[in-house]
């Protein structure tokens, strides 16, 4: 426990045989559980899972890939079953420092706030991370603002996120996006149930892994699903009364 508060750890997966062991086994001893999520891998990521996996981890396995947003709510709904008071997501390439944890538990446990996720783009925390990564999650930033109304934000694309299971609660997970829109996807829906959002500042780390968003790509096909989101949080907003 954290502060004599639940913690689950959600660990989405797809084809990371060469690191969910390394994520397992660096998990603070204060996670209550972890669950993994293994979107249709079709290498040997589940197997990984299993043989690193101890009294504190279950492990879900996706028949088919369905995204990573899909692969985080499916995790979500288990730590709201299994009671959880916070529920962390830390993806499954080893990229998520769990040193870091402390920090972001520390803006939903003790500093009053719904959810907290990570922020890379502080000068100095940028090391590693490559300028198309920069300059794209800069455009993102500044998209997701307007999008989601969360002025304050930055780096949507972080996933290293922390949530107080009270809050998903009250979010329609079953329309939450299941690709890589999920994190802008998962600030407009907070933003609808005017859930308090904090940037965390947590540096970049990479091992030279190369990421599976194509950035470019990923703005030029978002930009349709944005101006969706737009009038449906204002919809929302309007017909909710909040």
């Amino acid at each position: 426990m954290f502060k004599r508060q639940k913690v689950c750890i959600v660990v989405p997966a797809y084809k990371e045989e060469d690191h969910i062991g390394l994520v397992l086994k660096t998990m603070p001893d204060f996670v209550d559980h972890i669950i993994v999520v293994d979107d249709g891998s079709p290498d040997n990521t589940f197997e990984r899972a299993v043989e690193n996996g101890n009294g504190k981890v279950i492990l879900i396995r996706h028949p088919d890939n369905q995204g990573v947003g899909a692969a985080i709510v499916t995790g979500h709904r288990k730590a709201i079953e299994l009671g959880a008071d916070f529920s962390v997501v830390m993806a499954g390439d080893g990229q998520m420092d769990p040193k870091y944890l402390g920090d972001l538990l520390g803006a939903v446990s003790e500093q009053g706030y719904d959810y907290a996720k990570g922020n890379r783009l502080k000068r100095g925390y940028m090391k590693g991370m490559p300028k198309i990564r920069v300059f794209g999650n800069i455009i993102l930033s500044f998209l997701t603002r307007v999008v989601s109304g969360y002025w304050n934000i930055s780096d949507p694309q972080n996933g290293y996120t922390a949530i107080r299971t009270s809050i998903l609660r009250k979010l329609d997970l079953d329309r939450l996006a299941r690709g890589y829109q999920f994190e802008n996807d998962m600030l407009v829906h907070l933003n609808i149930v005017n859930a308090r959002v904090k940037d965390v500042n947590i540096p970049a780390t990479y091992f030279g892994k190369v990421s599976k968003i194509r950035l470019p790509r990923f703005v030029a096909e978002t930009s349709l699903f944005f101006i969706k989101r737009f009038f449906y949080r204002i919809y929302k907003k309007r017909v909710s009364g909040y």
